[in-house]
């Protein structure tokens, strides 16, 4: 039987962060953090999206550099690069440095689209990632993301490859729905 077997950072980008697209707006400068290979950096790019994608890997940032800004970075051992920016939207997956995210949250602008979607306890039985430092606690992303407006949210179990994962989509609240929802709680 002839197995085919798709070599790391070749795979197709995430259906979640295909399905979800769409709510980031025409033209937008998107963060691919821990962008590897740059599957997501690549697609998102295609679909008129500014890039700028980070990784610590610089041979996997080779070949992005005619997609995108490009930034050899090793986010867990140095300064958070992005102080001074913002962004339209953020997309991780399969990434998790929980000290990154007061980082990544203030690196949104108002109105802004987190796309985060990475391993979650339970994925051990199956693998790696399997440190709890990895993976996810069951709502965790719920709780990062208390303060911004979920528009959806799986945590559970995916076949092909089987694996327990965790996603969300967020917006950053804009001063008017702030303003809204703080005169709706009155």
């Amino acid at each position: 039987m002839l197995q085919h077997s798709i070599q790391h950072g070749q795979e197709a980008p995430s259906l979640w962060v295909q399905q979800y697209a769409h709510l980031i707006p025409p033209g937008s400068d998107v963060l691919d953090l821990a962008c590897g290979y740059g599957r997501h950096t690549k697609w998102l790019s295609s679909q008129g999206f500014k890039l700028t994608a980070v990784d610590k890997d610089a041979n996997a940032l080779k070949e992005l550099t005619t997609y995108c800004q490009t930034l050899c970075h090793d986010l867990e051992n140095n300064v958070w690069p992005f102080s001074n920016q913002s962004f339209d939207a953020i997309v991780v997956t399969h990434y998790l440095w929980r000290p990154l995210w007061p980082h990544i949250l203030s690196s949104l602008k108002m109105g802004s689209v987190l796309i985060y979607e990475t391993f979650s306890a339970g994925n051990e039985t199956f693998g790696k990632p399997s440190r709890p430092d990895f993976l996810l606690q069951d709502g965790e992303l719920l709780s990062v993301c208390k303060d911004l407006h979920v528009v959806a949210y799986q945590n559970g179990f995916l076949d092909h490859p089987k694996r327990m994962i965790q996603r969300i989509v967020a917006i950053t609240p804009t001063p008017h729905q702030t303003i809204q929802s703080f005169s709706l709680s009155r």
